[in-house]
């Protein structure tokens, strides 16, 4: 089996994944991806694709993130995994599609307005 290599974004996070053949093994960022997730919420994000699809154990995966917060790269990691997921079977899709796996979330940051405090907060208006 040759490498799979696809891409998944959260706000401003980009997550590369390579999924190849092995024992289960996830590398993000040449770390242990305990290591680079200490919590349990986000490990459980990071691994969601692959035990809907039963295949924890079936592929070595190695990640590179960067951008955005801890949270967006976990959910950037899970939409890339499930992308693969999909790549690997077509029929991983029945499964991952329900659950909103495979879906790209577009919420990003709304930008801060000129003469306001921040994006829809106003100035405090005094009246003396």
């Amino acid at each position: 089996m040759e490498v799979i290599h696809k891409i998944g974004r959260r706000k401003t996070a980009v997550a590369r994944v390579y999924l190849s053949e092995g024992k289960g093994k996830i590398t993000v960022n040449k770390r242990d991806m305990e290591v680079y997730f200490p919590t349990a919420t986000l490990q459980y994000k990071v691994k969601q694709p692959l035990t809907m699809t039963d295949n924890e154990s079936t592929y070595d995966i190695s990640v590179n993130v960067f951008g955005g917060g801890i949270t967006g790269q976990a959910e950037a990691i899970r939409l890339a995994l499930s992308r693969a997921m999909c790549h690997v079977n077509e029929e991983h899709r029945l499964v991952l599609k329900p659950e909103g796996l495979l879906t790209r979330d577009p919420r990003m940051v709304e930008r801060k307005k000129f003469g306001q405090k921040k994006a829809r907060k106003k100035f405090q208006f005094s009246k003396r």
